[in-house]
């Protein structure tokens, strides 16, 4: 564990989905396939407190979102999250709304690469979750629905008005968030939603978070910063802010571990300092 932190203990056993840590790779399974892994008010407040949690554990270099059967997440539970919020007051349902967008908002601005894997449907919350996802591993069978407004809610749930139109452009962006309808794993590849396609996900999963992990992690996690940081940035601030971090990355032992491996014509040796 990192220095970095409370006194609070960290959590190690999670009620609302499955997780385990193994050579660097952390994995969050959404374990409810009979409903579509949906989420619930714990499974959305465990997901916030695992990603504020997952920089300082000391073992994790990247995160895999995987759901378990047939689908990748089915969004939030109708009658689980639906039926209750019917009956809150303003005070609980804005409680609500900005829990769910503290996950999103912990995904982008935690600095640990996160993949999804999906191998069916990703409706709703499960969707915004993909996308703020840095890499989405779909199989064909992969579908991404954000049905908000089909259940009479703005189309911008949970961040997705804000970060849909970055990775896919404006005019896309409006068709999926306003229209709603289920696009396939062909579709959303054609769309840019898709990092890869492939009939093997664990396999692709596996690689993918292999070779994070083993890369350089101070690297992999400033350019993360980066992405997120600069997208609303003018070009001065943002031209600033990556010298600042190069300069900074310049002085590591990764980037003097490059230049040995270099002449020394062999692969290099990360660290992460």
């Amino acid at each position: 564990m990192t220095r970095y932190r409370a006194s609070a203990k960290i959590t190690d056993d999670w009620q609302h989905f499955d997780f385990a840590v193994s050579d660097g790779v952390a994995t969050v399974t959404l374990n409810r396939p009979e409903k579509l892994n949906p989420l619930t008010f714990e499974s959305y407040a465990d997901l916030r407190d695992l990603l504020a949690e997952l920089p300082h554990r000391g073992d994790t270099r990247v995160l895999v979102i995987r759901g378990e059967g047939q689908g990748f997440c089915g969004g939030g539970d109708v009658n689980e999250i639906i039926g209750e919020l019917i009956a809150m007051d303003a005070d609980g349902l804005m409680g609500f709304t900005k829990m769910t967008g503290d996950v999103i908002r912990a995904m982008r601005e935690c600095p640990i690469p996160i993949i999804a894997g999906i191998q069916g449907i990703a409706a709703g919350a499960g969707s915004v979750i993909a996308i703020a996802a840095d890499f989405r591993i779909c199989t064909p069978q992969a579908r991404f629905a954000f049905l908000f407004t089909k259940v009479g809610l703005s189309g911008g749930d949970m961040g997705a008005a804000y970060l849909l139109p970055r990775l896919v452009g404006y005019g896309r962006a409006t068709e999926l968030l306003m229209l709603g309808d289920t696009i396939d794993a062909e579709t959303a590849d054609r769309y840019g939603l898709v990092t890869e396609l492939t009939d093997d996900l664990d396999g692709a999963c596996a690689a993918l978070a292999r070779r994070l992990a083993d890369g350089p992690t101070l690297g992999l996690q400033q350019t993360k910063s980066l992405i997120t940081r600069e997208l609303d940035m003018p070009i001065g601030p943002a031209m600033e802010l990556d010298a600042m971090t190069q300069a900074l990355l310049m002085t590591t032992h990764d980037h003097a571990e490059f230049h040995a491996a270099f002449n020394a014509k062999r692969k290099p040796e990360w660290t992460g300092r």
